[in-house]
């Protein structure tokens, strides 16, 4: 199998995300990998969508980090491929990161992604569907018994008026955007700064007041899901706790967030199931349901994170098993000579 990751860039990629791990088990597995950072893409004049793409010298590599480690090194193998002639393609850039110095990097992404997919590369997440969730008011398409009460509005009177019916409690954030970044909690107390905080949020766009969950402050579930169903094996589920016990109110682990692993409770595989029929008609292959309660705060369909936490947690080899349902769905491609469609295949 012929593996390609789309990234943002290789420079910035990390050893603990989830992206590294996937392409190491591939490596492992004996499949061939490349990594495609977003601004690498090439449309040629013979119509071929090509790349400039990172491609591992070796199979065996000690950890996560020596494979970084040869991407990154000077001596990194750099090939012009062919993306069309991949099995699969896994979009795995986060367009939080290119918001300013890069904005048109995710779009472009995705519309190559999307050329791709019409040659019969696999293409996960549904690119056409992804270009839909480009912001945070995907969100909003699921059914409201699993989202908070929610505004979206620049209008920051508007937005003091649904805190003020909240009791003065709400969380405001922006409609794009990731990692814990200009995230604030509202409290009756906070009526100093909040011309400031909203200011903070809407400086880039618009801003997203959500009403807060009193049982934030013991963290969040980072629930994994694969096919549109929670991702487990042998029934021990891809499911991290995220807390912060510094008195920071996010729990995301890029903003200093602790995790360990978890059990998704009733109300958590209640939302999953919920949630279940959405992703699989959009091709979500591969989610993360952050949830707090009985209620969904965010949904990140664009490089959800922890796998490899979960990995290293239980010994269970959840990255391998992912690479493995890829192997599955392209036989089935083969199997049916290529006439099953991109979200089908997404989800099968």
């Amino acid at each position: 199998m012929r593996i390609g990751f789309v990234i943002n860039d290789i420079a910035t990629e990390k050893a603990n995300y989830t992206t590294l791990r996937l392409a190491r088990r591939a490596l492992e597995r004996g499949h061939e990998v490349a990594l495609i950072g977003l601004g690498a893409f090439i449309y040629d004049s013979g119509g071929v969508v090509r790349a400039h793409a990172h491609v591992p010298a070796g199979r065996d590599h000690e950890d996560d980090a020596a494979l970084l480690a040869e991407l990154q090194s000077d001596e990194a193998r750099i090939e012009r491929i062919s993306v069309e002639a991949l099995d699969v393609l896994m979009l795995r850039s986060d367009p939080a990161d290119e918001l300013n110095e890069r904005p048109w990097a995710p779009n472009s992404g995705l519309l190559f992604a999307q050329l791709a997919a019409l040659r019969h590369v696999i293409v996960l997440n549904d690119p056409t569907h992804l270009t839909d969730a480009s912001n945070k008011t995907y969100f909003q398409h699921f059914p409201e018994e699993v989202r908070p009460v929610t505004c979206i509005t620049l209008d920051a009177e508007e937005i003091k008026a649904f805190i003020a019916a909240h009791d003065g409690h709400a969380v405001i954030k922006p409609l794009q955007g990731s990692g814990g970044q200009s995230v604030f909690v509202v409290t009756p107390d906070s009526e100093g700064n909040l011309n400031q905080m909203i200011d903070a949020v809407t400086r880039d766009g618009y801003a997203i007041a959500q009403e807060y969950l009193p049982r934030a402050k013991d963290g969040d579930l980072r629930l994994l899901t694969l096919n549109g169903r929670p991702f487990q094996i042998d029934g021990r589920y891809a499911c991290i706790r995220r807390y912060n016990d510094s008195g920071d109110a996010r729990s995301n682990i890029s903003a200093g967030g602790k995790y360990e692993m978890a059990e998704p409770d009733a109300d958590a595989l209640y939302i999953a199931r919920i949630v279940a029929p959405k992703l699989m008609r959009d091709g979500m292959y591969f989610a993360g349901l952050d949830i707090v309660g009985d209620k969904m705060m965010e949904i990140n369909v664009d490089t959800p994170g922890g796998l490899s936490m979960a990995d290293d947690l239980t010994g269970i080899d959840f990255s391998g098993h992912l690479i493995a349902d890829l192997e599955r769905k392209v036989a089935l491609r083969d199997h049916y000579k290529r006439t099953l469609s991109n979200t089908e295949l997404a989800m099968m």
